[in-house]
């Protein structure tokens, strides 16, 4: 965590002291998108407000246009968490619009290291998700270190408690499952994947065309549609946010082959959904399915 405070500090503004509180003792965060509001929320409890800008499966991070009220809250926050990653470009011009005080921004993509192309599907990395959680918990300790040991607390019963059975149900996938060979409609599955030790044998090009909204080439779909027939992937985990019509006929196609099918999601789902309860129901999911087949 001391590296996280030195990170998050040199993003406050030169000159100023410690970050105020709004007038009813809670600091003012907000987070681009819902998932990490609700890391945020956790990690802050009753001393922070979080707002998430995008809380919902309705809006396209990629496309979203913010509006005044959006840049109203994005000006008025002394913490914002952002994914970076070209994923919420949106998000970086709010930021760059200027802030109503010194505000510290968290941004995944800048602590995970993501450079230009590279997969902005931070949250489902999971040490992205451990230094984010980090790097928020330094942020609220330089902007309110009245409570700084209500914040140290918290982030031990985050990281002890609140993702106990994430981090379980990751190991337990890992220690059993590394080196199996899975598939998946789009880029989102590659983050988890790499994480889990799973290889992910879909082609790399149609990953990146459907998450991206272009066309996949030919070769590549036929690819995947071989690897279905064959059955050399043992799970089809597919982004049921994101079903393109290719998407939608090679999941049939999964089904109809009785390879188990995976639904992940660019959102919590339900929306109210906690990251943690989220993420262990797909993680949970995703082990029936590779103990399913042999």
């Amino acid at each position: 965590m001391r590296a996280a405070l030195f990170a998050v500090v040199l993003l406050l503004p030169a000159g100023c002291g410690a970050t105020p509180v709004r007038s009813d003792g809670h600091l003012e965060v907000v987070a681009a998108e819902g998932f990490w509001g609700s890391v945020a929320a956790q990690l802050g409890g009753p001393h922070v407000q979080v707002t998430s800008v995008l809380d919902g499966a309705g809006a396209d991070p990629h496309e979203y246009e913010p509006t005044a009220a959006d840049a109203r809250r994005v000006a008025d926050a002394r913490v914002a968490v952002v994914n970076g990653a070209d994923y919420d470009p949106w998000a970086k011009q709010l930021l760059r619009a200027g802030a109503t005080g010194p505000r510290a921004v968290v941004d995944a993509g800048e602590l995970a290291g993501a450079g230009a192309g590279d997969n902005p599907h931070l949250w489902y990395d999971p040490a992205t998700v451990d230094r984010v959680a980090g790097a928020l918990t330094a942020a609220y300790v330089a902007a309110d270190p009245a409570h700084a040991a209500a914040y140290a607390q918290l982030h031990h019963r985050f990281e002890q408690t609140a993702l106990r059975r994430y981090h379980r149900e990751l190991a337990a996938i890992r220690s059993r499952y590394a080196g199996i060979q899975v598939g998946a409609s789009e880029s989102i599955a590659e983050p988890l994947a790499r994480a889990l030790g799973l290889r992910l044998v879909t082609p790399g090009a149609f990953l990146r065309a459907v998450s991206e909204g272009a066309e996949p080439a030919a070769g590549d779909r036929a690819a995947v549609e071989r690897q279905l027939r064959r059955h050399e992937v043992r799970a089809w985990l597919w982004n049921t946010q994101n079903a393109t019509p290719d998407v939608r006929r090679l999941t049939a196609l999964a089904r109809r082959e009785g390879i188990p099918v995976v639904a992940l999601t660019e959102t919590p789902s339900p929306p109210s959904a906690r990251f943690q309860d989220w993420q262990v129901r797909q993680l949970a999911a995703l082990r029936r399915a590779l103990g399913a087949t042999r």
